[in-house]
């Protein structure tokens, strides 16, 4: 279930092939300004899941077909799981989030 797209594209209008990752939509609720999910089934939480190469429909239609609500990120070909830029941009979404430990 599709609820969400993060375009992180240099290159916005190529759309033939790109790198799709997917990612439950509660992991965004600790974000600030999120929309807040309901948290998924643990045994149906896609917790990550990546294709490459795949064109912008393509990918469209696989992140609808995930077993949870998730959220999209399509990266230029080259980018996203195949370096540290989707791991550098989740640990940069939880700037600004209270620190539950305070």
């Amino acid at each position: 279930m599709l609820w969400n797209v993060i375009d992180r594209r240099t290159r916005p209008y190529r759309w033939r092939e790109v790198n799709a990752i997917v990612e439950a939509i509660e992991h965004d609720n600790s974000c600030a300004d999120a929309d807040q999910a309901p948290e998924s089934d643990p045994l149906l939480t896609v917790d990550y899941d990546a294709l490459e190469a795949v064109s912008v429909q393509e990918a469209i239609a696989w992140a609808s077909g995930q077993r949870c609500p998730v959220t999209l990120y399509l990266y230029d070909l080259g980018g996203g799981f195949t370096s540290s830029v989707h791991v550098d941009a989740v640990e940069d979404r939880f700037l600004g989030a209270e620190d539950p430990t305070d």
